[in-house]
Order: structure tokens, then C-alpha cells, then sequence
């Protein structure tokens, strides 16, 4: 029999089981697929946000922050967003942090050719992929191409019922024989990761005496038509493949699992579901005590490099000028140490089928709520933010207080897992700071599975942490 002095992490179907948490956390599941299945690249979620928090009231500024709920977008990737509290500035702020971005297939800039027959694109892997599960399945074709002139052409091929899909070809089993014998890292080489765009070469016009046209020769006749279809449908021409950037992402909506509909099967999971709880909580989070600060950035698959990932300045810029305008002659660095931080990144659930990959007594269960990962890193906690007892213990009272069931964890087994989060970006400027975020399965790949369960509990965690 338990002793009354133990800890068991709650079941949220049980601490949920009534008829308005039901409610609740089937409409916001709802929402979550209907986001999923459109924002497949960081562009798409941050048009999105920007999109809500626009018709919630929240004005975007690019020069200065004057109002009392202010956004603010960096190349079209990256999204500062604040609301202004009772208490001034210099009393610290409520930061909730995920990122946009997820591991993809990216076109590479000499992207087209032909080969057998076929006409395929050359790509380059972004993030932690495992190779083989992008192959033998349809894709869809996202992004902008920038032509010199600096007109700007979105691409969307692969989502619509009459649109065409794209596919990275498998070799089949009665020739891989070889294949099968290697080590799965070496089974699957990443330039063979290319994509089929065509078939139907360009015939040039039959020449009189010719009994038969022959194909095009001024390039390549499959790589020409797939050209033509280019330049005809978005005006491009292949010089401008230089200025693109185009990202292969599994095709089609997001969708419910299970004969009760409990689970969410879909790309990009890892970390859109976050960045969705965050924007719900922040809407629902309103007239708070400290100033509220939501962050999506890009760039945390690849280690937050570049001007919008977490690396750069722009967070920091953004404090300064929030600081100017809603509390002048606050000191940014008391600002910062007065301050509160949650790192919003999915974390490991127990896989039924893997489970030695895990430390079952230090590892999360899908549907028992957000789950706390103290810190980050891999084998004797390099590269980690190790959260301090005394912020572990104020989130843990805050979430008791809140009625909202939750986890601690830890990623794999000592030397065997780990993982790295933007918590460390953060942590820098001495605020406390955290990773908590929701149990996936199968993270990183094309179909990642979450609990509607957990969405419903991390986003009443958001809020309670914005409220705070």
C-alpha cells in the first residue's frame, strides 16, 4: 500500500473528468489539429500568431513600444510578444519561450536534375532526422522564392486534394539484401535523400522528316518541364532557386488517434505544440500582476544560431526597448534577474515498445501532464541549465494551487540520451529558468503523437505561470 508521503504523477483524464474540462480540451484540441495541418514552417506559424494577437488587440511595433500589448517580427521567422502588468517593469516579467521551427527536408540552391528517367531535387537535412522515415512517403513543398527584384513568391504544392505530392524513393526489398546488413546510420546516406518532382520530359517540335520529335535538348527535357511548370505557375526562373528557401514537409492535415480520439498524430509537434499552448495561454492570461513576455524563435533544431534563432541579440533588444517605453531608467540587468523564465519544449514520453531505452523511474508518461526537465544537456549534464531547488519548489506550489497535474523527467538514461533546449540562451542573463513542456512520442519524426490531455494541461500551466 502507498504511503501517504509518496509521490505518483496524476492521471489527466482523472484530475479532467468533467463535463466543462472535457469541453474545453476538445476545443482547444480542435484548434490545435486545425493549426498543426496549416503552419508547416516557421513562416506559416508566425503569419498565424501574428494573425490572432492582431485580432486580440496586440499592435505590432517595429520602432518603439508604446502600447500596452506590442508584438514585434523579425525576418518572418522569430516573434517577441509582451502585455504590460500592474507592477513596473523593473519587478521582473513572465517570459513563456518555445521555438518554430522543426526538422525538415531542405532544398539545396543547385536543387534540380534528371536522372533514369526521373527528375529529382537535391536536399540537405535540417535537425535531428532519423533519414529512413522521410522515405516512400508524401510530401509537400513549402516556402518563398525571392526574385531579384525582391518580389517575394510563396510556394504551397502538396496540401490540397488536387495538388500533386512529392516522395523520396525507398529501394525495395528484393535488392536490399546488402542494405539491410549495414548499420541503420550508414544504411541511409543523406544525399540519397532526394526528392521526385517530374517524369514528363519536353518534347522539342517534330523537324520535317523526322518520324518522331525528339526531346528537348537546351537542358535536360524532365528538368525543363518541371521549369516550365515553375515559371508558369509562379513567374520564377532557375537563377532565382538561388534566393529560395523551400522545405519538404510531410503532406496532409494533422489527425486524431485512436478509436477514442484521445491522441494527436502530426508534423511538427515538436515544438508547434508548444508555441500554440503558449499563444492560448497569453490570450487567456489577461490583466496580470508582472509584464508578460511570449517568445517563438527559430533556429533551436540547428543550436539557435543566427540572427533569429535564441544566440542573437534580438530578445535583448527587444527588452531595451521595452524598457524605454514602459519603465525608463529601470537597469536592464535588475530587470532580468528579477525575473521568471519558462523554457516551452516537448520532452521524451515513454515508448511502450522502447522502454529500455529509458530510466522508467525518471521518465514521462504521455497524459500525465507538462513535464519539468531540470536540466538539459547529455552524459554529466554538458551543455545544460540545471534549474535551482527554490525555482523547482515555487512552480511546484503554483501548479498545486492552479489544480494542474504535471511531471518531472529526465531524457534516456545516464550517457545514453540528453538533449539540448534554449533554456541555457536565457539562463545567461541570471533569470530563473526551466524546461517544461508536454510527453511526445516518436519526436522528430514525420508523425509525432501527443495527448490532447497534455495540451489541455501545459496550456492551464502557461497560463497559471503568466498569471503568477
Amino acid at each position: 500500500m502507498p504511503s501517504d508521503f509518496e509521490y505518483t504523477s496524476k492521471n489527466c483524464w482523472e484530475v479532467f473528468d468533467n463535463d466543462t474540462a472535457q469541453a474545453e480540451m476538445d476545443s482547444l484540441a480542435q484548434r490545435y489539429i486545425d493549426f498543426l495541418s496549416t503552419c508547416k514552417t516557421e513562416r506559416l506559424t508566425i503569419n498565424y500568431l501574428q494573425k490572432r494577437l492582431a485580432d486580440a488587440g496586440f499592435v505590432g511595433c517595429d520602432q518603439d513600444f508604446s502600447g500596452d500589448a506590442v508584438m514585434r517580427v523579425l525576418r518572418g521567422k522569430t516573434l517577441f510578444v509582451a502585455r504590460k502588468g500592474k507592477r513596473p517593469l523593473r519587478e521582473g516579467f513572465r517570459l513563456v519561450g518555445a521555438h518554430a521551427d522543426t526538422p525538415r527536408i531542405d532544398l539545396k540552391q543547385h536543387p534540380l536534375y534528371e536522372d533514369c528517367s526521373v527528375g529529382q531535387a537535391k536536399t540537405h537535412y535540417y535537425g535531428g532526422i532519423r533519414k529512413h522515415q522521410w522515405l516512400a512517403r508524401p510530401l509537400a513543398l513549402h516556402g518563398v522564392v525571392v526574385t531579384k527584384d525582391g518580389d517575394v513568391k510563396t510556394v504551397c504544392i502538396g496540401e490540397e486534394p488536387v495538388d500533386p505530392v512529392f516522395t523520396i524513393p525507398d529501394l525495395l526489398p528484393h535488392l536490399a539484401y546488402k542494405q539491410v546488413e549495414k548499420k541503420l546510420s550508414e544504411a541511409f546516406e543523406a544525399e540519397n535523400l532526394n526528392i521526385i518532382v517530374g517524369h514528363q520530359p519536353v518534347i522539342a517540335p517534330k523537324k520535317e522528316g523526322e518520324e518522331t520529335p525528339g526531346i528537348q535538348c537546351a537542358c535536360s527535357g524532365i528538368k525543363a518541364k518541371v521549369l516550365d511548370i515553375l515559371n508558369t505557375k509562379y513567374g520564377i526562373v532557375e537563377e532565382d532557386l538561388f534566393s529560395a528557401e523551400l522545405q519538404a514537409v510531410p503532406a496532409g492535415p494533422a489527425r486524431f488517434i485512436g478509436f477514442d480520439q484521445a491522441l494527436i498524430g502530426g508534423y511538427g509537434q515538436d515544438d508547434r505544440v508548444c508555441v500554440f499552448a503558449g499563444l492560448e495561454a497569453l490570450l487567456s492570461a489577461e490583466t496580470p500582476e508582472h509584464t508578460q513576455i511570449v517568445l517563438f524563435w527559430d533556429k533551436e533544431e540547428i543550436g539557435s544560431e543566427g540572427n533569429t534563432g535564441a544566440k542573437s541579440l534580438f530578445f535583448e533588444y527587444c527588452v531595451e526597448d521595452l524598457i524605454d517605453a514602459w519603465d525608463a531608467g529601470a537597469r536592464k540587468s535588475r530587470v532580468f534577474a528579477a525575473s521568471k523564465a519558462i523554457s516551452a519544449d516537448v520532452h521524451g514520453a515513454l515508448d511502450p515498445d522502447y522502454q529500455d531505452c529509458h530510466e522508467k523511474l525518471n521518465s514521462a508518461l504521455i497524459g500525465h501532464g507538462p513535464c519539468f526537465c531540470k536540466f538539459t544537456g547529455h552524459r554529466g549534464k554538458v551543455g545544460a541549465n540545471d534549474a535551482h531547488p527554490e525555482y523547482v519548489a515555487f512552480l511546484r506550489k503554483m501548479l498545486e494551487d492552479a489544480g494542474v497535474p504535471w511531471q518531472m523527467a529526465e531524457l534516456g538514461k545516464v550517457d545514453l540520451g540528453g538533449g539540448g533546449t534554449v533554456a541555457k540562451f536565457l539562463a545567461i542573463y541570471g533569470m530563473d529558468i526551466i524546461d517544461f513542456g508536454p510527453p511526445v512520442l516518436s519526436m522528430h519524426s514525420p508523425f509525432e503523437i501527443s495527448s490532447k490531455a497534455d495540451l489541455y494541461a501545459t496550456k492551464l500551466a502557461y497560463e497559471a505561470f503568466l498569471r503568477t
